[in-house]
């Protein structure tokens, strides 16, 4: 499985981006995608999350009521719209799949066993 991320870029704080994250290959072994962001100097955290089908999304505190996941398992894609943006929210998000289900629902790097390229968010105050 290969996992393709775009849509960061620079944004004024309150503003909003969208990110998308396309998987190819073998990508019925895909159950959870999420999205994970890496600060510079700290650790990669976890962002959001969503099952294949029928399980509600997830998300990190610092998120929740601002991030909306999706996906679409027909183009194999997820999706993470990002509003009212703060300057804390900078950093390189990156898609990542697991393959298996996990109950409950996956937040830490190692349940995710295919990971997509970062791309940059930064918004500026």
């Amino acid at each position: 499985v290969q996992l393709q991320a775009s849509g960061g870029g620079l944004v004024q704080a309150g503003g909003s981006l969208a990110l998308s994250c396309a998987a190819s290959g073998r990508t019925f072994r895909t159950y959870h995608m999420g999205w994970f962001r890496q600060s510079l100097g700290e650790e990669r955290e976890f962002v959001a999350t969503i099952g294949w089908s029928g399980s509600p999304p997830y998300y990190a505190d610092s998120v929740k009521g601002r991030f909306t996941i999706s996906r679409d398992n027909a183009k194999n894609t997820v999706y993470l719209q990002m509003n009212s943006l703060k300057p804390e929210d900078t950093a390189t998000y990156y898609c990542a799949s697991t393959n298996r289900a996990w109950v409950p629902v996956p937040t830490t790097e190692s349940q995710y066993v295919y990971w997509g390229q970062g791309t940059q968010v930064t918004v500026s105050s």
